[in-house]
């Protein structure tokens, strides 16, 4: 298989599952790195590539955006923008190994109270006796962290994203997609301008083309495809990727 078909099918693929619920950091990086582009390049490369993909899929999503709780939408998007392009700053500037080999057991963390979260939300509320939620601060707080990772690295942002708002407003994953979507779009776009004028993402102009090309397409189609399935059905394929991802990147970690 050609490098230049290798991209094209790790972009639909990646885009397929970022607007799926998450996960295509964990196609697409490997993909280039398989062709013999850097790591810290490719990390790049791909948020550079996947970002049309995701802008896609926010338009599609863009009547079914609803608010993160009490959180104004404005706020919660500016903080992801600006955490993305810190975040990306620090991928440039920093070694990636220790987060690296921190990323399996996040990924883990992320995937229990995906599954957990809105069980535990209850549990917290019985036991203290007042719905458990989180404040706008703290949301805009742990957004920020999250568009920080986001920007250095990606893999899983969403997932965690989800996470952090089913345990902390109780939000269903299937209701949350949309604005997932929309806030990943935010986190990508200042990380890919930065990456576009401070790092070697364009020394690969074809194969970055080509991903991109792919997640556009997977992104678009994914989309619709999403907006389709039932609440039950996209949780499924959304903790089925948590899943999945974690159990591979245990498995490299210890390789």
């Amino acid at each position: 298989m050609s490098e230049i078909l290798l991209a094209l099918i790790a972009g639909v693929a990646a885009g397929t599952l970022n607007a799926l619920g998450g996960g295509g950091t964990f196609v697409a990086l490997p993909a280039l790195v398989a062709v013999g582009v850097p790591p810290v390049t490719a990390n790049a490369s791909s948020t550079v590539a996947l970002l049309p993909g995701t802008m896609a899929s926010a338009w599609v999503y863009r009547r079914d955006v609803a608010p993160v709780g009490e959180t104004s939408t404005t706020a919660l998007t500016s903080v992801s923008a600006v955490g993305g392009g810190l975040g990306a700053g620090l991928l440039l500037a920093l070694p990636a190994a220790s987060f690296d080999a921190a990323l399996p057991w996040l990924l883990a963390f992320a995937t229990v109270v995906l599954a957990c979260g809105r069980r535990l939300a209850r549990a917290l509320s019985d036991a203290t006796g007042r719905p458990f939620g989180l404040g706008s601060t703290a949301v805009l707080g742990g957004q920020f962290l999250l568009a920080l990772y986001g920007g250095y690295f990606g893999g899983a942002v969403g997932i965690m994203m989800m996470a952090l708002w089913s345990v902390g407003l109780g939000l269903d994953t299937a209701v949350s997609n949309p604005m997932r979507t929309v806030q990943i779009a935010a986190i990508y776009l200042t990380a890919a301008v930065l990456f576009l004028v401070r790092s070697d993402a364009l020394e690969t102009p074809w194969l970055l083309a080509a991903m991109l090309t792919g997640a556009v397409t997977g992104g678009f189609t994914g989309a619709h495809v999403a907006r389709r399935l039932s609440a039950r059905v996209l949780r499924g394929v959304i903790l089925t990727t948590a899943v999945t991802m974690t159990v591979l990147y245990f498995v490299r970690s210890w390789g």
